[in-house]
């Protein structure tokens, strides 16, 4: 056999190879666009249940339905995997008001930041100090904080084009900031929301007192950012000015929710196990449509679309609904516990947790050599309008299963209006495109697809 041949008959095997794949991809975005499932899904969890707190009544409605839900897909099996998982309740609503003068005052819209405790009956009112990061603390000291209200006014860098990157570089104030202006004895904590869009929504999001005893624990609130503008620049006209939250949070004991799973068993390697995923569990201040209700339908509809499609998968695929990734992340290390306890062999997983809009590519951690496998399939994507396969981050709730040998890959959606929802009100079913959302689905279920085929490369 000449080497002329060889190569014509490699061509044409790469040819054929390449024209299945596009076939099923094909396949795959018809079955989403057409007759998709994951927008009704998504429906009925806004809508019918509506925020998730872990903890909550809702999110036990939430669990119950997806697991339905999967079950009527004639999965391999679906199941619920036990987790213990904090109760923090909001209370009624937070009130604020910035003080000028006795008796003149301004209402400004907050609200408490998820794990706060309360501030008490009365409230607390007292001057403010405004800072533009928690480095600041330490070169004012405890001379100028004692016995006011730390106000961190760090707004999201405009100019990074990645929002992701943006939120990262001011989030420390939002995680931290009231453990560390507890150390210098202030009263309590306003920090800017996490919007590069000017409105009226407070949004919230995790805190962390660390090691703080809880006598000794500040309150700490969210301001939106037309509030903490006004503020601000009330606080040049008049520093003497006083401001008074009032938040009604308080953290109960810890009880059972669930991770919620579907399996398609592997035909020729079942004991190489898939994953894909997004957390069912939410903020309250909204409807979790976006974080992370999209991500959890995306990845119910991706086992559905490699059902319809008539793919048999040589690998196990699950998708798994992780509970408690907004405070806490106990399902998605319960989950990563429970698969080293049975010496599961995760190859591949792939979380959708950025938002339900139109789906830009995948950001991957893995090696080199798995990451170049990506980008070589990008020319199937191009007509779907999905470019990105790049280095980056997975997810939060897939992160527990890391090794050196899983590819580990995040769904990149256009990230420009995820943050003008991100746990705040607005975050509700009528900000969710249904194209996008299937978009997504069929993307990652593409994705799925051709890992599973291809398989996972070993670099050792």
């Amino acid at each position: 056999m000449n080497k002329l041949y060889i190569v014509l008959l490699f061509i044409t095997f790469q040819t054929v190879a390449q024209t299945d794949d596009e076939n099923r991809m094909r396949t795959i975005y018809d079955a989403a666009l057409v007759d998709g499932k994951a927008y009704n899904w998504l429906n009925y969890l806004s809508n019918q249940i509506g925020g998730r707190l872990s903890g909550s009544v809702q999110a036990q409605q939430a669990v119950d339905y997806t697991k339905a839900q999967m079950d009527s897909l004639g999965l391999d099996r679906v199941w619920l995997q036990p987790v213990i998982v904090p109760k923090w309740v909001r209370g009624t609503p937070e009130f604020a008001y910035i003080e000028t003068s006795p008796g003149v005052t301004s209402n400004v819209p907050i609200c408490a930041l998820g794990g706060s405790v309360a501030t008490g009956g009365r409230g607390i009112k007292a001057q403010v100090i405004e800072v533009s990061g928690i480095e600041e603390l330490k070169s004012l000291g405890k001379e100028k904080i004692s016995g006011k209200i730390v106000f961190f006014n760090r707004p999201m860098n405009a100019s990074l084009i990645d929002t992701f990157d943006a939120y990262s570089g001011c989030v420390d104030q939002r995680y931290s900031g009231a453990a560390e202006a507890a150390k210098y004895e202030a009263l309590g904590v306003i920090v800017r929301s996490m919007n590069l869009r000017q409105d009226d929504y407070p949004h919230t999001g995790a805190m962390s007192y660390g090691d703080i005893p809880v006598e000794d624990r500040l309150p700490a609130a969210a301001i939106s950012t037309n509030g903490a503008d006004f503020l601000s620049t009330t606080l040049k006209l008049n520093p003497d000015l006083n401001f008074f939250f009032k938040l009604n949070c308080k953290q109960l004991e810890d009880v059972e929710s669930f991770n919620v799973i579907g399996e398609i068993k592997g035909s020729t390697n079942p004991e190489e196990i898939m994953v894909v995923g997004g957390h069912l569990d939410s903020w309250d201040l909204g409807d979790g449509s976006h974080d992370d209700g999209a991500g959890c339908v995306q990845s119910m509809e991706v086992l559905r679309l490699l059902k319809v499609s008539g793919y048999k998968p040589k690998r196990t695929i699950r998708a798994v609904l992780f509970m408690n990734e907004e405070n806490g992340l106990r399902g998605g290390n319960k989950y990563a516990e429970i698969a080293e306890s049975k010496n599961e062999n995760h190859v591949f997983a792939l979380e959708s947790d950025s938002g339900g809009f139109t789906p830009r590519g995948f950001s991957f951690d893995c090696s080199d050599q798995n990451l170049k496998q990506a980008q070589g399939w990008a020319r199937l994507f191009e007509p779907y309008y999905v470019h990105l396969f790049v280095k980056g981050y997975a997810g939060a709730d897939i992160g527990p299963l890391k090794n050196d040998k899983m590819v580990m890959a995040g769904l990149q959606p256009d990230s420009q209006r995820y943050f003008d929802h991100h746990h705040a009100e607005n975050d509700t079913f009528e900000h969710v495109n249904r194209r996008e959302l299937e978009l997504g689905a069929a993307s990652m279920a593409s994705l799925v697809y051709l890992f599973d085929k291809y398989g996972v490369i070993d670099s050792n």
